[in-house]
């Protein structure tokens, strides 16, 4: 790993029990504690020094659950104090990342918030509680596990915070059941701004999503979300509450929030007390979001699993044609891919209420969406960037016009020719050049690739086949300068020709073509392969590949659009061990 120090934002989850048995728990029947032979502070102290011996720094580190309060008072300020320690022992680390030091920090249901109360006043300890709006709701959906009402115990607890400096706030959920009461709502706000010492200009909402409701509740529509959004600036705006209504209250859709990065794998992090690692509360539990254990797993392999994994989430369903043309897709980033596959949908759950709140922010338009889209293409799509450059008036023949043009080059291009078989999964291959999306495979040690290629191929374009092969390139994701033009590239790193005489006497499991094993090949090159960016393997046959550039010689046209490989290919990432599932 490099010297340059990365900073993340880790979620600590010390029990994975809870006391309450709330209607829309994203964890479900996983609210109980779970045998490990690791004790609470014990993972969080491993982790933190394993991460930092790999130059991995938490900027903050705060406690999710379950419900962290379950703990008994000595694991609770064991863990409290670990974390006050660990701020003053790395403030100048972390303050070098520009990131201000904070204090320990709970999300808590605020139920048995007594117990720990001297600890909380001890190391200050910040609090986000949650309630459910409106409060005439809140012991309908928030109960004890044996189902008894909670409002007026957490009302009460909410109290023993007053004399605390630091930040004590709340957050709601809102579902339609919840929406349908929105003047109660706002009158209930009114309540706990002149009534408890809860800072309601810090306050929180949230958008619930009914995948785990057991359907007792109900999502609320972008439209109802808009509405939500202007009843309560209706209600707040220019009163004492101004600076929450137009800042905390929906910052969670707003740029600053995990949802609106790139990748969140490179920086946000959910730790449980057994050492899994998953991407944060709503990935929690789920395959998909696993990135590893931080007692089995080195830091690297859990950093790139997390970038691959977000990746492949991302990428589920196909880019939106709205977010194609938004101005605002370099704030948004199309949203949380969790929740875009919750309901199988391109583009943010939010992405009505995030516009309107990026015009009265004052966020400008991006003038210029596709060079931006372009750039978030290439790094974060399986869609083939170049057909997302900007348009650029054309004055030649476009390549697919050439290709029509050129009968001796449709072979190049042709999507039957070339079938990559990894296990027992089947890949057709295309030119990287023509196809709208990339393709992507993850290979281990334990992989086994064999290359299918029609036997006819061998034929075209080529007067002698016996002196014609079957042509292999493989590239490294790592960048190199090549060139009196100074292009970066992928690097070369291997090319391996097998002629015909040694294809004819290799026996294949599919008629009408040969088959050659890519294993030896893997694991020869493996050492040089890059870990944290996609490798690349080309096939063609030793004509085609001549007669490609005989093509670009000739046409300068051709060569200005099929500058880069054009032959059949998959990007891959290599894993020196199994992918998490």
């Amino acid at each position: 790993m490099e010297n340059t120090i990365k900073y993340i934002h880790l979620l600590y989850v010390p029990t994975m029990a809870c006391n309450m048995g709330c209607k829309y728990c994203y964890l479900e029947e996983n609210t109980k504690e779970l045998k490990t032979s690791h004790g609470c502070l014990e993972t969080l102290s491993y982790a933190i020094q394993k991460m930092k011996e790999s130059n991995v720094v938490p900027f903050n580190i705060s406690l999710h659950g379950g419900e962290v309060t379950t703990l008994s008072k000595e694991e609770f300020e064991s863990i409290i104090a670990f974390i006050s320690d660990y701020y003053e022992k790395n403030k100048d680390i972390i303050l070098k990342g520009g990131f201000p030091i904070g204090h320990p920090h709970i999300k808590t249901n605020l139920y048995d918030l007594e117990k720990h109360i001297d600890t909380i006043k001890k190391y200050n300890v910040s609090i986000s509680g949650s309630l459910d709006l409106p409060l005439s709701l809140h012991n309908q959906y928030r109960v004890t596990k044996g189902n008894e009402k909670t409002l007026d115990r957490i009302l009460k607890n909410i109290s023993l915070l007053e004399d605390i400096p630091n930040k004590k706030k709340v957050s709601a959920t809102i579902f339609r059941e919840h929406f349908c009461h929105l003047d109660e709502i706002i009158e209930d706000i009114r309540y706990l701004d002149k009534n408890t010492c809860l800072d309601m200009n810090d306050f929180n909402f949230m958008i619930g999503f009914d995948y785990n409701s057991c359907g007792l509740l109900h999502h609320i529509t972008e439209e109802e979300q808009l509405t939500l959004y202007r009843k309560m600036h209706e209600a707040f705006d220019g009163t004492n509450l101004d600076s929450g209504v137009n800042g905390p209250w929906f910052d969670e859709f707003g740029p600053g929030y995990c949802s609106n990065c790139d990748n969140c794998g490179e920086k946000f992090f959910l730790l449980e007390k057994n050492g899994d690692i998953y991407s944060c509360v709503r990935g929690q539990k789920q395959k998909d979001y696993y990135y590893g254990n931080i007692y089995e797993d080195s830091i690297e392999t859990i950093l790139k699993i997390a970038r691959q994994k977000i990746f492949l989430n991302h990428n589920k369903e196909e880019l939106s044609k709205e977010c194609e043309d938004c101005p605002y897709l370099y704030l948004c980033k199309t949203g949380c891919p969790f929740v875009k596959n919750v309901y199988h949908t391109n583009k943010s759950y939010t992405c009505k209420l995030q516009q309107q709140m990026y015009q009265d922010r004052g966020y400008p338009k991006d003038e210029n969406p596709k060079e931006f889209l372009y750039q978030y293409v290439q790094k974060m799509r399986k869609e083939n960037s170049e057909n997302y450059l900007p348009e650029k008036k054309e004055e030649y023949p476009s390549l697919k016009e050439i290709i029509t043009q050129d009968s001796k080059l449709k072979y190049i291009y042709d999507e039957n020719s070339f079938l990559l078989k990894v296990d027992e999964q089947e890949y057709p291959l295309s030119s990287q050049i023509l196809k709208k999306t990339r393709d992507f495979i993850y290979l281990t040690k334990e992989s086994k690739v064999t290359i299918y290629m029609k036997k006819s191929l061998l034929k075209e374009e080529c007067d002698y086949p016996e002196n014609n092969a079957l042509y292999i390139m493989l590239l490294s994701g790592d960048l190199v300068t090549y060139g009196d033009e100074n292009r970066e590239k992928q690097r070369h790193l291997m090319t391996h020709q097998v002629y015909k005489g040694v294809l004819d006497r290799i026996p294949s499991s599919k008629e009408g073509y040969y088959a050659y094993s890519l294993d030896s090949l893997i694991k020869e090159y493996q050492p040089f392969l890059s870990l944290e960016k996609a490798n690349n393997l080309f096939f063609t046959t030793t004509a085609l590949r001549d007669y490609h550039y005989t093509k670009q010689k000739n046409n300068a046209y051709y060569h200005l659009q099929a500058i880069n490989l054009p032959f059949q290919n998959i990007e891959f990432y290599y894993i020196d061990e199994e992918l998490k599932s």
